[in-house]
């Protein structure tokens, strides 16, 4: 097959109007899902409309357009679908053995008020496990957690979407900060240190956007104190880890700090009124139940053995051994834990072609079955280790895997045709006509340089994702301008993260851990504006860092040196005659 270049300007040649087509698929999906279409139906029209604009509109073979599409819908089985299934696994577990009722109580114990509460799961905790897994499961989580507390189902997914923003840049032991560095060539420190100086700002103002959200503003000003502790413990770590460490550790320490600090506080602090839901009873106190320890912390231990698989398979070291160490020193599953299959047609067959890469290159079409150092798989192991705790046999752990199939199989084709969607996207270049709109901005590229970002996760999920799609446009068109290409690397990992909440995976993700299938349009509707509107206020934050604020507020690198004209050849002049020596006087003529 011929190899294939993208074009990013094919209607009529306007960077504009392109746009607005490569944007089709989106405006499908996204007006479907918030027309209530069930979402699995509003992502395979969206797919559909993927491909016709990529085949039709920007010339993409048709092999090639359906091969990126299968791309995608594996890469949404597996690594995206596994988490969801297995998170869900654990929840079940939990439920079916009784211990997630004396979770519940022991979390009511600690704090009744349903605003604590939801800074407790929603941020710090969502926080830690996004530090340790990322993609996608802090949301299945800290929303089933939720849901099972007893927060009604559309408020559990809201705040768990709204809540899992600002620690995503470092999510997954820093993975998208990672990513970022290597496909800009940027010093990884310096982008480390760089959100470390715009994200702290949001890590203080989302638990109170949460609690406004969620009881408006009266009662969001009675818990202040605790907003202010569970934030603001999280921004200083954030900030600190961040700055003189590196990306790695950054939410897993401000998590367990923001807990901690927040558990402590409460010691000593107590709101004056008890927030519930209107159905349920005023005496908070009456539904504290006390329970004897021991069957307190076996209740907790599903949490414990989650915490502790996702965080081990994410270090470096235990993931290179789960993948059969090194070329140089492999082990013992060398060869069999992982498969790579190089897609047939695709692989390296799509140029990129500048402004987006500094020359043409091929794409990489590869697909990883990693399936032991999978984030699912060590949650897979949490429930089984849960489950043989709780007292049931393997038998009846496969059997509560099937239910739990069964009940999200829907949803995982959901997620397969809405990755499918974004590949396709991705590899037809519409994903980058639409960041080159964002950067032929000009004097306010620095607030869209976070929009873009923000575009970019909305399209394809991942923060990751995003900082590999955008970050060389980022960097390319920082130098074009002369602005710090370090702040508008960190702008789109950074505005990325407000796109978290309203990425189709996400709403996937939040509907089957709330048990609201086919209700992803009205979640979309509860989380939109938030997410605009978070995202809007990055972008000024950038702003001002590029526009107003000291440049030495940010990390900065020298700017590249300009290339020196090749020196003109030095022609060397024929040497000058010499000056005739002087003739001597006439003798004087003999009279």
């Amino acid at each position: 097959m011929t190899p294939w270049t993208q074009v990013y300007s094919p209607v009529m040649g306007n960077i504009f109007l392109s746009a607005l087509v490569a944007g089709i698929p989106v405006y499908l999906l996204l007006g479907l899902l918030a027309k209530h279409v069930k979402a699995h139906y509003s992502a395979l029209l969206g797919l559909l409309g993927a491909l016709l604009v990529a085949i039709f509109v920007y010339k993409m073979p048709v092999g090639m357009a359906g091969m990126a599409a299968v791309h995608g819908a594996l890469f949404g089985l597996l690594p995206i679908g596994w988490i969801v299934l297995n998170a869900i696994f654990i929840y079940d577990i939990t439920v079916k053995s009784g211990d997630f009722e004396v979770v519940k109580h022991s979390i009511a114990g600690l704090a009744g008020d349903r605003r604590i509460q939801a800074l407790l799961i929603a941020f710090s905790f969502g926080a830690f496990i996004e530090g340790a897994a990322g993609f996608g499961t802090p949301v299945a989580i800290s929303a089933a957690m939720l849901i099972g507390l007893g927060f009604r189902p559309l408020q559990a997914a809201g705040l768990a979407l709204i809540g899992n923003t600002a620690p995503v840049a470092y999510g997954a032991l820093g993975t998208p900060i990672i990513a970022l560095a290597a496909v800009t060539g940027l010093p990884l420190e310096m982008l480390s240190a760089a959100a470390g100086r715009i994200l702290p700002i949001f890590s203080l103002i989302v638990p109170f956007w949460i609690i406004w959200t969620m009881a408006g503003r009266k009662a969001m000003m009675e818990v202040w104190p605790a907003c202010l502790v569970a934030g603001g413990s999280f921004a200083i770590a954030q900030f600190t880890v961040s700055n003189y460490h590196g990306p790695w550790l950054v939410d897993i320490i401000g998590a367990i700090i923001s807990m901690g600090s927040l558990v402590a506080f409460l010691k000593v602090w107590q709101p004056k009124t008890i927030w519930r839901y209107e159905h349920e009873r005023e005496d908070a106190h009456a539904a504290k139940v006390e329970q004897p320890t021991g069957k307190v912390l076996k209740a907790w231990m599903p949490w414990v053995f989650l915490s502790l698989f996702v965080f081990a398979w994410g270090t470096p070291q235990v993931k290179t051994f789960l993948n059969g160490g090194t070329k140089t020193a492999p082990n013992f599953l060398s060869g069999y834990t992982v498969k790579t299959f190089e897609m047939p047609g695709l692989h390296k067959m799509v140029y990129k072609t500048p402004p987006v890469v500094a020359k043409p290159s091929p794409e990489a079409a590869v697909w990883t079955f990693n399936w032991l150092s999978l984030t699912g798989t060590s949650l897979l192991l949490a429930g089984l280790c849960s489950g043989l705790l709780a007292g049931y046999g393997f038998f009846d752990l496969v059997k509560v895997f099937g239910n739990t199939v069964n009940r999200v199989k829907i949803s995982l084709l959901t997620i397969a045709a809405m990755l499918a969607l974004g590949f396709v996207s991705k590899a037809a270049g519409m994903d980058a006509t639409m960041g080159l709109a964002f950067a032929s901005t000009g004097m306010l590229f620095p607030f869209f340089s976070a929009m873009l970002g923000w575009l970019g996760v909305a399209l394809t999920g991942s923060d990751t994702s995003s900082n590999v799609l955008f970050g060389g446009l980022q960097k390319i068109t920082a130098e074009q301008l002369g602005l710090n290409p370090i702040l508008t690397a960190a702008a789109n990992t950074t505005g990325g993260v407000m796109g978290k909440m309203i990425d189709a995976q996400s709403l996937v993700v939040a509907s089957v851990a709330t048990n609201q299938q086919g209700e992803e349009g009205t979640i979309l509707r509860y989380v939109f504006w938030h997410s605009i509107a978070l995202a809007a206020m990055v972008g000024v934050v950038i702003f001002l860092y590029a526009r107003v604020l000291p440049a030495s507020w940010m990390p900065s690198v020298p700017p590249p040196a300009p290339v020196a004209a090749a020196p003109a050849p030095v022609v060397t002049a024929p040497a000058a005659p010499a000056a005739p020596a002087a003739l001597p006087a006439p003798a004087p003529a003999k009279k």
